[in-house]
């Protein structure tokens, strides 16, 4: 009796297991990160973990280098490209909101009240209406935060001092004391950074009107 043949049998464990990268988990990874929070976030509000979002996005990262590079494409790696570009735009996208909302801030003039009044003109006795905004000021601080982090090299808290005070790029000799960087910005906290916007007015006139009820 000839031997009998069983047919291979597929390990159970691949058998109906769900695709962790999913259309639903990329929308949300793409979705967080529109907004701009942490890559830990971003993971935990899809519901996966932050090593697989990584992973992810360094796989997609490496095979668009490659295909850019004339590199030929990767079938298998297609939805972790597309994974990658669109986290990428949607971070781009919520960092250039974000850098708008710096600049608003200093250059001041946003609208935070507006005040509607209406009062009777004692030279011609008409109902006048009058409508006036309360708007910040420039704030120095949002232009101070944005160097910061830009531009690091020059303007960061570890940045090297590359032109000296009171020399202007001549080379210092043995003779000159050390520069205290922590004074000099004490004093320039004090005094070139401690403007207040916008500066007092002079009290003026005070127009005398009959306020009535709306």
């Amino acid at each position: 009796m000839p031997p009998t043949r069983r047919k291979a049998r597929r390990p159970h464990a691949a058998a109906g297991r769900p695709r962790l990268l999913s259309d639903e988990v990329e929308a949300r990874l793409v979705a967080a990160s529109r907004t701009g929070v942490a890559v830990e976030i971003a993971a935990e509000m899809a519901g996966i973990s932050r090593s697989s979002f990584l992973g992810w996005m360094a796989r997609g990262r490496a095979e668009a280098e490659s295909r850019e590079s004339g590199g030929a494409p990767r079938p298998t790696e297609d939805e972790y490209v597309a994974l990658y570009e669109k986290v990428r735009t949607a971070r781009a996208t919520a960092a250039a909101r974000a850098m708008a909302n710096i600049r608003r801030v200093a250059d001041g003039g946003i609208v935070t009240k507006v005040t509607t009044r209406r009062f009777r003109d004692p030279a011609t006795s008409e109902i006048v209406e009058e409508t006036t905004e309360d708007r910040t000021a420039p704030d120095w601080r949002a232009d101070a935060w944005y160097l910061e982090r830009q531009h690091r090299e020059h303007y960061g808290k570890d940045a090297v001092l590359a032109v000296e005070i009171t020399g202007l790029g001549q080379a210092s000799t043995a003779n000159e004391q050390p520069v205290d960087l922590l004074a000099v910005a004490e004093r320039l906290d004090k005094t070139l950074f401690a403007v207040e916007y916008p500066p007092e007015l002079e009290p003026g006139n005070v127009v005398e009107a009959e306020f009535i009820d709306p």
